[in-house]
């Protein structure tokens, strides 16, 4: 027999499952969160579950919210269940689960309005995001904000209803301003370098369009700390729901499998307040920078590394592209040879320790993460995990070899077929555009190359062009296997 998850069948949840240590009736709202997706609710959600738990921290709660209609199947299957969630955590030998209630409401995804009047209760304090890279309205090349992107142009018109993330937020932060209220933090999750710059260039840019009085009070009133976030998550399918079933005899419309080490690293700056996330291991720092270098280039660049390579090779799940000699062997060399060595030191850690632990998480035989997943949006991916250790290799004056290596791997992953002639279903909100250049790339690699809002002036380096011509170039003739053996040999 299984128990169906919900507020009425807490007290009745099996005895390897954990509940909420704190009375969910007495919860009050205090941040609203965009992008309620699998990592959210296996990160902060998590922190905020710790605190509450600790009988501290009552009247943060959270609200979802979200702007896209596809959010509402997500908000339907919480709905269900009371907003509660269940976590697995699993790794090599164990395997817990615990229920987590730190979400009280989900408002109706794309209702603007109903979004607005809350942002203006003086009771949220905070409004986070986990969007994805894809959110914030990037131009990759750049790295900026870009204002004439259409969604963006179109939330600036006069008495246009907003349709964007920003559009609300800075609808809401304009009524707070109106009634005299405090304005909330805007709180980045995202896998960003400076997520809350980012953000604020998003929000003042669109206010900039609007009015320039408006993105003055916005940039001298409303904080948007900078944070670095980190937790294995895989999407959940019916294997999660089956294993938490089998195993645990819990029944969850959408469970959150993810590996047990977590991280956050937070800038304390805040406008209105925050929960005391001190206590339950979240870093309160003056600079986020280091920690976020370090692990976007080692961790978000070391899944690029072995993605595309795992990819061409057919291979399903990340543990298995670990165990595969070839890929293992190639991140280690891309990282130690080439990645790391942009990295600069970081406070209280020790890189080469870092990267062992990266090592260990990603050979994780439990957590059921995909290749397909790390290999997901690239276009997005890149231009922040990857190309940016390439101009400083390149800047340095440094090889480039693996480097380079890795991009022809993406370029010909992107071709849209495995090296054993397995089609590649659609992975990439560009994926047209993409397959269409990979193509071209077989025969002229310069068109991959010339993609200049991805690849910047990197695809315009002599030195990187004739690398990856040439990578591309062996792929092509001898497939992803003999092309790693060739590189680890240093032979490529």
């Amino acid at each position: 027999m299984t128990v169906k998850l919900s507020s009425s069948n807490l007290a009745k949840l099996p005895a390897k499952v954990a509940g909420p240590k704190y009375d969910r009736s007495a919860l009050k709202a205090g941040i609203i969160h965009f992008g309620v997706g699998n990592f959210h609710r296996s990160h902060q959600a998590v922190y905020l579950d710790d605190l509450f738990a600790t009988g501290q921290g009552h009247d943060w709660a959270l609200i979802g919210a979200g702007v896209f209609e596809g959010e509402k199947i997500g908000r339907s299957k919480l709905e269900e269940q009371d907003w509660l969630t269940t976590v697995v955590e699993q790794d090599q030998g164990h395997m817990s689960a615990r229920v987590t209630g730190a979400m009280i409401d989900f408002l109706t995804p794309g209702n603007a309005a109903a979004i607005i009047e809350r942002l203006a209760d003086p009771a949220i304090k905070i409004v986070s995001l986990t969007i994805t890279e894809g959110g914030y309205f990037i131009d990759p090349a750049s790295g900026k904000f870009n204002p004439a992107h259409p969604d963006i142009v179109a939330d600036a018109q006069p008495g246009a209803p907003p349709k964007t993330v920003f559009g609300i937020i800075l609808a809401g932060l304009l009524r707070r301003r109106a009634d005299g209220i405090v304005p909330f933090t805007v709180m980045s999750c995202d896998n960003i370098p400076h997520n809350g710059h980012v953000t604020s260039d998003g929000v003042i840019g669109l206010a900039r369009l609007i009015d320039e009085d408006l993105a003055k009070w916005v940039e001298d009133n409303v904080a948007f700390p900078n944070g670095m976030v980190d937790r294995i998550t895989p999407a959940t399918t019916d294997r999660e729901r089956k294993i938490l079933a089998d195993d645990f005899g819990l029944e969850d419309n959408w469970p959150v499998f993810c590996e047990p080490f977590k991280q956050w690293v937070l800038e304390d700056h805040f406008t209105a307040g925050r929960p005391a996330l001190e206590k339950v291991g979240v870093q309160f720092v003056k600079d986020v920078s280091p920690y976020e270098l370090m692990k976007i280039r080692i961790l978000n660049g070391g899944h690029a590394t072995i993605a595309y390579p795992a990819g061409l090779m057919d291979i399903h799940f990340v543990h298995e592209g670990m165990q595969e000699p070839l890929v293992r062997a190639f991140l280690s060399k891309l990282e130690h040879n080439e990645i790391i060595p942009t990295v600069p030191p970081v406070p209280n850690t020790d890189l080469e320790d870092y990267y062992q632990l990266i090592e260990r998480r990603f050979s994780n035989p439990k957590i059921g993460d995909t290749i397909r997943r790390l290999c997901l949006d690239g276009s997005n991916r890149q231009p922040k995990f990857i190309i940016p250790t390439i101009a400083d290799r390149l800047k340095a004056g440094k090889g480039v070899a693996g480097l380079a290596l890795e991009s022809a791997l993406w370029c010909r992953y992107c071709f849209g077929t495995t090296d054993s002639g397995a089609v590649t279903e659609p992975n990439d909100p560009n994926w047209d555009r993409m397959q269409a250049t990979a193509k071209a790339a077989k025969d002229d690699p310069k068109a991959w190359l010339a993609m200049d809002d991805i690849y910047g002036d990197v695809g315009r380096s002599p030195v990187f062009a004739e690398a990856f011509a040439h990578a591309l170039k062996v792929l092509w003739a001898n497939g992803a296997r003999e092309t790693l053996t060739r590189y680890l040999a240093g032979k490529l």
